[in-house]
């Protein structure tokens, strides 16, 4: 923990950032502010999530982290896919960048697997604290 930047898929979600932010500023998408802008904040939400999880202090903390890049990972995906339907991406452009988000993805699943997530003990723990605890 606390060393974010040698995690493969934070370099790899990095990267996808940067390509999704040089493809949203080209064409018709550049024009399309509400997408543009929403795509780029969920690229940007996943390296950022993945490197502030991996400072945090535990591993039930990272993994919070970790499930929300997960999370922002799949809103890319569906966002390339409106983009593709409304012509702002071709194909090939909406197949190269989804199979990097979902190689991104797998990657996400397998730390938080190695982290201690999504064990049934951790799920029902979670839960539980979640009624306990109080909401701040």
């Amino acid at each position: 923990m606390g060393n974010f930047k040698q995690l493969r898929v934070w370099e790899e979600s990095l990267k996808l950032s940067v390509e999704i932010y040089k493809i949203s500023r080209c064409g018709e998408f550049s024009k399309d502010r509400g997408l543009r802008t929403q795509i780029q904040r969920a690229a940007v939400s996943v390296p950022s999530n993945i490197a502030e999880g991996d400072e945090r202090g535990s591993n039930r903390a990272s993994v919070h982290y970790f499930n929300i890049s997960k999370g922002s990972m799949a809103e890319v995906i569906t966002q390339l896919h409106i983009a593709h339907r409304v012509g702002y991406i071709s194909e090939d452009q909406l197949t190269d960048l989804e199979n990097k988000a979902e190689r991104i993805r797998g990657s996400l699943r397998n730390l938080i697997k190695a982290r201690g997530g999504n064990k049934p003990i951790n799920v029902i723990a979670w839960f539980l604290l979640s009624w306990i605890l109080p909401v701040t």
